[in-house]
């Protein structure tokens, strides 16, 4: 049943609430549901984003494999093993987290849309694509990707990887029916991966060959819906300044321009921290009496009381 009085939440699972092979996953996310069923439970109405990354990789190299092993298949394109990631996660968060509310008395509806994501055919990072995906190749392998229009790189010692592009979200196509969801009081999980990318092509979606960070997806996604906060969960129960160092320190608070700041001097690290900060930023902007917090899937319940973690404001 809808609240208006329902604080909205948007929620960014990252990889250590999910596991990296398909039985972790399922342990894992029994673990995540009764920290998002806490939070339901404390008067939240959930929208939750997760990462894909351990997955689309896995369903990757499967679908390339079966391709060498079976030529009458043809490859299936990164856009196709996005949306394959995107079901499947979303099915496991999805039964986990209605089987624990049902467990408690809990009638809250759960629900996943499958998410597309429209994405600049022009962006910058289609001409440097950097993330690295699926198995590792030989020689001839990577020579024959090359051919086929795709980027390897190679790692001394153990071969070459594909890499694709890791471009800005643009638009979230589905965002109609997830406002729609949120707004009868559903807990929503969508955009899973980053979305699966698409170009607009006239009346047509067309898928790309990219990846869509979900630190910058759950930021559009927050600023989006004009969610009252933003739960970035990843391996650190809050952000450091000097982190691995032994003056390493934790964060409890920051506003935007002492995150920009911070960030400016190098402090988050470019593929670690610093895109959280990023997402965090730019939903702060969109919505300057929000707020962002950075923690652990561990932590969330400290989090939520101000005991733990790293609070961002504007």
């Amino acid at each position: 049943m809808s609240d208006n009085k329902q604080k909205r939440l948007v929620v960014a699972l990252g990889h250590d609430a999910l596991g990296y092979t398909t039985t972790e996953q399922w342990d894992a996310v029994k673990v995540t549901a009764k920290a998002l069923a806490d939070l339901i439970d404390a008067g939240y109405q959930l929208t939750i984003t997760h990462s894909n990354g351990p997955q689309v990789s896995m369903i990757h190299k499967a679908m390339t494999e079966l391709r060498r092993v079976y030529i009458d298949y043809t490859p299936a394109p990164m856009s196709v093993c996005s949306a394959m990631s995107q079901g499947y996660v979303g099915y496991d968060i999805q039964n986990s987290l209605r089987a624990e509310l049902l467990s408690r008395g809990n009638s809250t509806t759960v629900s996943t849309v499958l998410t597309q994501v429209s994405v600049d055919p022009y962006d910058e990072a289609f001409y440097n694509p950097a993330k690295k995906i699926g198995r590792y190749m030989t020689k001839e392998d990577a020579d024959n990707e090359v051919k086929k229009g795709n980027f390897v790189k190679e790692e001394p010692g153990k071969g070459y990887l594909r890499v694709v592009a890791t471009p800005e979200p643009l638009e979230i196509m589905e965002i109609e029916s997830i406002k729609l969801l949120a707004a009868a009081g559903e807990a929503v999980i969508c955009c899973g991966g980053g979305g699966i990318p698409v170009i607009v092509q006239d009346h047509a979606l067309q898928g790309a060959s990219a990846v869509i960070e979900k630190d910058a997806i759950a930021g559009k996604l927050a600023s989006d819906l004009e969610v009252d906060e933003l739960m970035i969960l990843t391996s650190v129960p809050s952000v450091y300044l000097d982190f691995g160092k032994t003056t390493q320190r934790p964060i409890d608070h920051m506003n935007v321009t002492e995150a920009s700041s911070y960030m400016k001097d190098g402090q988050f690290g470019s593929t670690d921290m610093e895109p959280k900060i990023e997402a965090a930023i730019k939903y702060l902007k969109k919505k300057p009496d929000g707020r962002v917090i950075i923690t652990s899937i561990e932590k969330v319940d400290e989090a939520i009381a101000g005991n733990s973690g790293t609070v961002i404001t504007a």
